[in-house]
């Protein structure tokens, strides 16, 4: 059974994004007007119009005010929202959020370790005293975890890891929220656990880092279920309904 050949435009759209992930086409260079590309690729102008549309919703080309086009690298923000919308589509659960953050802080953290900065640590340790300021406020609470978190991720000099855990990240504050409004003691084991990161971070200490990010993920994982949450439900289902 064959299979429907692509709209021409959506060809159109797939053949530039080739040639700026090959770098044949390097952000920042013209990418030429909609006549070079009809007569490049032998379709309408239309067709044309449509195609680059694509390609500036997905953020590789934009315009400028003369409506001329150029080539873009395309916004974190744009990348991660896109991401955070399709897990949630896919209604993932609390355990595999788990699992994969799991994996994620793990590797995180050894990078950090590795490569943390001065300014790094300077960061971190005013989230922590932020943090200090308002553990009675757990939507605030939750919020500078996610920086906390992101700031570690910061902190690891490692972009792919940057990016794989951004995602996930607004469920994560989505449940850390639950979390820290139902247990009382929450807040406190929280802010422990960040001063330790921390703590590793500086001393270079590998083992005590992995350590602490275990045993945070842990706390937050058993925090959940100690909330009256089932793991196998999706994050965004169950946050709505503690709203």
């Amino acid at each position: 059974m064959s299979t429907q050949a692509s709209p021409a435009y959506r060809r159109i759209a797939e053949a530039v994004e080739r040639d700026i992930v090959a770098g044949r086409l390097k952000a920042g260079e013209p990418l030429g007007t909609e006549a070079a590309l009809v007569a490049q690729f032998g379709v309408n102008r239309s067709t044309v119009r449509e195609g680059i549309r694509l390609l500036e919703h997905s953020g590789l080309v934009r315009r400028d005010s003369s409506r001329r086009l150029w080539v873009e690298r395309p916004r974190t923000e744009r990348l991660v929202s896109s991401m955070r919308r399709a897990l949630v589509l896919h209604e993932v659960t609390f355990r595999e959020l788990y699992e994969a953050a799991m994996a994620l802080q793990l590797a995180t953290i050894e990078a950090a370790v590795e490569h943390a900065t001065a300014a790094d640590i300077r960061a971190l340790e005013d989230n922590i005293a932020a943090t200090e300021t308002h553990l009675h406020d757990a939507a605030r609470l939750a919020r500078l975890d996610g920086e906390f978190h992101a700031l570690v991720g910061r902190a690891s000099h490692n972009r792919v890891l940057q990016l794989a855990r951004e995602p996930s990240e607004m469920l994560v504050v989505a449940s850390s929220e639950i979390v820290l409004s139902k247990l009382k003691e929450a807040p406190a084991r929280l802010l422990h656990a960040h001063r330790m990161y921390v703590d590793a971070i500086r001393r270079r200490d590998r083992e005590a880092a992995r350590l602490w990010a275990r045993r945070h993920l842990d706390d937050w994982k058993r925090g959940f279920q100690r909330a009256g949450n089932d793991l196998g439900r999706p994050i965004d289902r169950i946050y709505l309904e503690s709203r």
